[in-house]
């Protein structure tokens, strides 16, 4: 039997974290606007982090092979994500945008756990749906930098690392066995659930 690669444990540890984390740490850090402020805004809290990471193991653990397809739903969040945060800056979003934040990291650990896929347009729709959600909870946070352009822009770099990233490891845990895939994903669903939880 192949046991977890050290990636998935590294991953699961992560997932197991935020069950018991604010879904946005670290947000007193990014008190001014500049690339850097946005380089580092996805990182600071899990919901966002786990939700980019699993967006990425998805693609790439439900591909058929692999290819430039591997990268349709990370450029779709990424994209979308954008669109997002630049409606949040104006004042867009609600009491709705939190618990929908949530309710994709479960979703995307749902989606890890049984490796579900699908055509290329579905998934893309998906994915890009629930990045307006996580777009425009970055950028109510980031609307009292007063600069718009340079955080996004870092933002934007920071996820598609992030989805690359996942994508790497979505790779591993194809190699490992489909336990592997069912704990990370296992680990993912649960902190979304946790924190829809929270939000109740």
């Amino acid at each position: 039997m192949r046991y977890p690669s050290k990636s998935a444990l590294l991953f699961i540890a992560a997932g197991a974290l935020s069950t018991g984390a604010s879904a946005h740490m670290g947000t007193d850090l990014h008190s001014h606007g500049s690339f850097m402020t946005g380089l580092l805004h996805p990182l600071g809290g899990l919901d966002h982090l786990l939700a980019m990471l699993a967006v990425g193991v998805w693609s790439a653990v439900s591909a058929r092979r692999a290819g430039p397809a591997l990268l349709w739903g990370p450029l779709a969040f990424a994209n979308m994500l954008v669109l997002g945060a630049l409606l949040g800056l104006r004042g867009m979003g609600g009491a709705v945008v939190e618990p929908m934040v949530a309710a994709s990291v479960l979703a995307l650990g749902l989606l890890v756990l049984t490796r579900q896929g699908m055509n290329a347009a579905a998934s893309m729709v998906l994915v890009g749906g629930f990045a307006v959600f996580h777009g425009l909870a970055h950028g109510a946070e980031l609307a009292a930098t007063g600069d718009a352009v340079a955080p996004v822009a870092g933002m934007f770099v920071t996820t598609i690392a992030l989805h690359l990233s996942g994508v790497a490891l979505g790779w591993s845990l194809r190699a490992a066995n489909v336990w592997a895939t069912r704990a990370t994903g296992a680990a993912v669903a649960t902190s979304g659930l946790a924190l829809l939880m929270q939000l109740a």
